[in-house]
């Protein structure tokens, strides 16, 4: 999956890396002058979400990663070699092989011990911190993120990056997707917006608040949500007030087994629970899915994820490409 936007990405990454090498080959020996002792790599500390200094020795060389937006980061950036460790809810062919920790807030530490990682990247969300600091008590650093809109994903880019020493190629990436969300936005420019309920969770509905990275991509994408005004990032939300705020369109995500699903499925499902069938745009047939493995992710994919949710929010504009 992502195949067209992951080999972008990843040929971002690589001019950036091969500029790199130039630049240090160019600048010759007064880079030297100024580098750290032979073979010995600079020092990195990064502070995390959590307010935390990070320290590394030299760029992480063994990732255990419990986010699968930022494995899909490490790839991105060209770096899946440094991957040891992932969770069973990462879908990268690149690191298909690689073996499971378990879930991303609830991973095996003796797993992710066993490994022998010089980082792990783990959530901040996970306000427990067990995990963080079991892992801390044996010396392996933990660097914590947090991602609620775009300006963290970008944010969490350039610290993947920096943790990685894969600085210049994370430039790349973030300028690879700023092009994306800017190609996306005037596309849309001046189109009617429609009024679109993203579904989190159906039972209870659940929908995304306007401060999070997938409502800023709704945006982006030339809709609008019919919660601009809740404060929560991922408020749960009556029914009633969804039938009474009438969207035009239900945005359902969803995941790998919905790949070979018959047409339809999720409007089926959605009629047959009680206070869904009552939304106008459920009985009117107006649901749409999308992959929720590349809309709910706040990684290097978010241009191709505006892009994906353009295509449901205006079917037209595809339309019109393919009658040129």
């Amino acid at each position: 999956m992502f195949s067209p936007q992951a080999t972008r990405l990843r040929r971002a990454a690589r001019l950036a890396l091969g500029a790199c090498v130039l630049a240090a080959t160019r600048c010759g020996d007064r880079r030297a002058a100024a580098a750290p002792a032979a073979g010995r790599p600079a020092a990195i500390t990064v502070t995390d979400d959590g307010g935390r200094p990070v320290h590394l020795a030299g760029p992480a060389r063994r990732v255990v990663c419990l986010i699968p937006s930022a494995t899909e980061t490490l790839v991105a950036l060209g770096a899946a070699d440094r991957l040891v460790g992932r969770t069973r809810y990462d879908v990268a062919p690149e690191v298909a092989a690689l073996p499971s920790v378990g879930g991303g807030l609830d991973p095996s530490v003796e797993a992710i011990v066993a490994l022998r990682p010089d980082l792990v990247l783990g959530w901040e969300n996970d306000r427990r911190g067990e995990v963080r600091e079991k892992l801390a008590s044996l010396g392996i650093p933990v660097f914590s993120l947090r991602t609620e809109d775009t300006v963290d994903v970008f944010r969490n880019l350039a610290a993947i990056g920096r943790l990685a020493g894969r600085d210049s190629a994370a430039a790349a990436v973030a300028a690879s997707i700023h092009h994306d969300f800017d190609a996306v936005r005037r596309s849309v420019a001046g189109r009617p917006r429609p009024r679109v309920f993203y579904v989190v969770s159906n039972d209870p509905p659940m929908t995304a608040g306007p401060q999070t990275f997938v409502a800023q991509l709704v945006g982006l994408a030339g809709g609008q949500s019919i919660f601009p005004d809740v404060r929560q990032s991922w408020p749960t939300v009556s029914m009633e007030e969804i039938v009474r705020r009438a969207p035009d369109l239900v945005v359902v995500p969803r995941g790998e087994r919905s790949r070979n699903e018959v047409p339809g499925t999720a409007l089926a499902e959605l009629r047959a629970r009680g206070g869904w069938r009552d939304v106008g745009a459920v009985r009117a047939g107006h649901v749409v899915t999308v992959d929720e493995n590349l809309v709910n992710r706040p990684g290097p994919h978010v241009g191709e994820a505006a892009r994906a949710l353009r295509a449901v929010l205006h079917p037209e504009l595809a339309a019109a490409a393919a009658g040129r």
